[in-house]
């Protein structure tokens, strides 16, 4: 608690020396104990008008504070109570999603731009909430990976992607079933990651030859090592592992090389502008080609108009994803093909 304070520098003064002060290491028997603090300020009279009020603004700071890495200290706006509630709200949902069956997938086909035929599906999270309405993935995935939460959503989608997947093989259409990963998958369990991949082949039956699971470059660069194995023990199951939103990352080429990619996913903004973007038109080009010496596979996504389409398949570019072909489609009981160059639904047969 702090008086007689003219300028708000001199409470980031105060808090910074708190910070110095804690940064000194503790001896405690043979180990050396290092201590952070994450810090939220609240000013009276500009933020609160009672100590109840005080408390809790500068709480809602320290948790901003926590957010963007700790070890740190941010004074509180009332845009940053706002964006909390709104957090809070959303987790308090998110947290009941799976047990009230609001989430469910949509596939989008991914077309062989060559021969036109759908090769593949990308499974795409959605959630509905009765409170909420249809809330946009940008808004909750966020949400769902601070809060750990992704952990079993990602488990759910994982083993309804591959009963999707064994589905449509059953029916006679053995296409590929793509599946996201989030970082957290990998960083809090590596083995319970693996144990529901298993798991989720397992119970469906789909071979792993059919599963794909679509990372970042962010996860390629993140404890490299633990990674690397992971994603070695999933080849050697013979699953596919591609490289999702290319270029938008680290871009590092090195990781090409030493990580067991099989597919490069150019991201939607390259392709966008395509038609009017010199630069674009030569980033995507550059891709093609480099993914093509390396023997590695490449997928547009974003894929919107016929032109993006011409100039992708004129670099012998191998499969699209994009409204062109088809929006994210919700399949409960039938099944996806492609017939007239159009993505149609059917619950009966694909004659």
């Amino acid at each position: 608690m702090l008086s007689n304070i003219v300028h708000s520098h001199e409470i980031a003064s105060v808090a910074d020396k708190i910070l110095k002060a804690l940064a000194t290491p503790l001896q405690i028997e043979q180990n050396e104990i290092s201590v952070s603090a994450s810090i939220g300020i609240s000013i009276y009279p500009d933020n609160a008008h009672n100590q109840d009020e005080l408390l809790a603004t500068a709480d809602s700071a320290m948790y901003h504070a926590k957010k963007l890495g700790k070890n740190n200290y941010q004074f509180y706006t009332t845009e940053m109570n706002r964006a909390a509630k709104a957090y809070i709200r959303l987790e308090k949902h998110l947290r009941r999603a799976l047990e009230c069956n609001e989430l469910e997938l949509h596939y989008q086909p991914q077309i062989a731009l060559e021969s036109g035929q759908v090769v593949g599906m990308e499974a795409l999270l959605r959630w509905n909430n009765l409170e909420l309405g249809s809330v946009p993935p940008c808004d909750f995935i966020p949400v769902a990976e601070e809060s750990g939460l992704i952990v079993p959503i990602g488990a759910w989608v994982l083993r309804m992607a591959c009963s999707q997947a064994q589905q449509w093989r059953q029916s006679g259409y053995p296409v590929r079933i793509a599946v996201n990963l989030s970082s957290c998958q990998f960083q809090l369990d590596p083995d319970d990651l693996l144990d529901t991949v298993n798991k989720s082949l397992e119970e469906s039956g789909l071979p792993p030859e059919l599963l794909e699971l679509e990372i970042t470059e962010t996860i390629l660069m993140q404890h490299l090592d633990t990674t690397l194995n992971i994603l070695e023990q999933l080849k050697n199951k013979g699953i596919r592992i591609s490289v999702d939103d290319f270029g938008t990352g680290y871009s590092s080429l090195s990781y090409l090389k030493r990580f067991p990619i099989d597919t490069l996913k150019i991201d939607r903004s390259f392709v966008n502008d395509i038609a009017s973007d010199p630069d674009d038109k030569a980033i995507v080009a550059a891709i093609t080609v480099m993914a093509q010496q390396l023997n590695l596979e490449v997928v547009a996504e974003g894929m919107e108009t016929l032109e993006q389409v011409e100039f992708l398949r004129s670099l012998c570019c191998h499969f699209g994803q994009g409204y062109y072909f088809s929006k994210p489609l919700n399949v409960e009981s039938g099944t996806v093909f492609l017939q007239d160059n159009r993505i149609v639904l059917s619950t009966e047969s694909l004659a």
